[in-house]
């Protein structure tokens, strides 16, 4: 109860079911993280490319749906539409092992699935950056945001041998509907919920041009504009590393799922320690050199990627400790970069656009991830999986220079 007294944010019943449905998800969807793909690399003998195209769908409806689902945010309550978005996602996860058992999944249906997935995240995750504003204010946005990173670094920390473990005992598919059943819990515990938000007032504009405002208003903004080019190019690489880690892991360094898993629980401990570092990094120098950190952090996980030797100095347990220590910088780079990153683009913007400037910055920031991960896909194609990586390592070092030094992200204090 002390702690309780202490910690405003933690005083919110709604808060803390708010971030309990969150933790469900998180852990819930390491199994997917995992099992996904390794049912496309190991049962369906995925190729590059079309591990590549997998990823490219998994992006695809934030460009698709993007910008319509900003105005929808603006003109409706966002809870429901959270609601819904994890039913839609709860229903195709659950198809996958249902299609397994009877002997029609195919990579085109793991197609099918990875976009309902990414819209769901489009339209969901939009939603619920909105709603969290609603119930925590802007003034106590950085808090409740590392306090939900702190979440998904526990899931990192203990998902991923989780769901190695289970990819391996029961298969992936079967291992993908412990995630079915995390939202399940989390369906009925956002039903709990007592804040409602009023409804916004009708509007008389035309779908078009409320998006063609949304646009407008993040491209004239400084801050903004620099923040959308800047993650829209770490999207298009993320989106390629993405798209060949697992080959890397599986077929380049030889690892089983479960040692797969296993390595990448040191990801959780990157994120927890982002989530430490990020509230006094953003106190003492401000938004913008927290941003500029974590993208530096993220380089040198990219640059060490594809530098991982099959048995580093002779054995194959050192290659999966480095294997999960460059996981720990990309994880914590992550954090660090996206955080302070989302609590600046809605602390500058008012509330009457702000549905459309988030949906509108999610939009353009992973429109450039379909285009890196089908890029990506072709290059390991054409070359080797670790030339694809490299490729992605040798962007990521231009972006950090282009960022730090022709920006003025240094220079954005709160």
């Amino acid at each position: 109860m002390n702690r309780l007294a202490a910690d405003g944010l933690l005083q919110s019943s709604d808060f803390r079911r708010l971030w309990l449905s969150s933790a469900l998800t998180q852990f819930g969807s390491q199994i997917t993280l995992l099992a996904l793909p390794i049912c496309a690399v190991l049962l369906m003998h995925a190729t590059p490319s079309q591990m590549g195209t997998l990823a490219a769908l998994e992006s695809l409806p934030f460009l698709l749906f993007g910008l319509p689902s900003g105005v929808l945010l603006d003109r409706s309550r966002r809870l429901p539409i959270m609601m819904c978005s994890d039913v839609m996602v709860a229903t195709a996860l659950a198809s996958v092992p249902l299609a397994w058992w009877l002997g029609i999944l195919s990579i085109h249906w793991l197609y099918a699935v990875g976009f309902v997935l990414g819209t769901g995240l489009t339209v969901g995750g939009s939603a619920e950056q909105v709603f969290l504003t609603f119930v925590v204010g802007r003034e106590r946005l950085v808090d409740a945001h590392a306090k939900l990173a702190g979440t998904e670094s526990a899931a990192r920390l203990i998902g991923p041998g989780m769901a190695g473990a289970m990819v391996q005992l029961l298969g992936a598919p079967f291992a993908i509907l412990c995630n079915v059943g995390a939202f399940i819990v989390s369906l009925a515990n956002l039903r709990r919920i007592r804040a409602r938000e009023p409804q916004p007032a009708p509007s008389t504009t035309h779908p078009l041009h409320d998006i063609r405002d949304g646009l407008a208003f993040v491209w004239k903004h400084p801050v903004l504009r620099t923040l959308a080019w800047t993650s829209g190019a770490w999207h298009f690489l993320f989106y390629g590393y993405l798209a060949l880690h697992v080959l890397f892991a599986t077929r380049v360094l030889g690892m089983a799922p479960g040692v797969m898993g296993t390595a990448q629980m040191l990801g959780g401990a990157g994120i927890l320690a982002g989530s430490i570092l990020v509230k006094p990094l953003s106190n003492r120098f401000g938004s913008g050199r927290a941003i500029l950190v974590g993208l530096c952090t993220c380089v040198c996980g990219f640059a060490l990627m594809p530098a991982i030797p099959v048995a580093l100095l002779g054995s194959t347990a050192l290659t999966a400790i480095a294997y999960g220590s460059v996981v720990f910088l990309l994880d914590c780079g992550a954090t660090l970069f996206f955080v302070p990153y989302i609590a600046l683009r809605q602390r500058v913007t008012p509330d009457a656009v702000l549905g459309r400037m988030v949906a509108t910055m999610r939009s353009l920031t992973v429109a450039s991830a379909p285009l890196g991960a089908l890029a990506a896909g072709a290059l390991a194609e054409r070359f080797s999986v670790r030339t694809g990586l490299a490729c992605v390592a040798g962007g990521a070092l231009m972006l950090a220079i282009a960022a730090v030094a022709g920006t003025r992200l240094r220079h954005v204090n709160d």
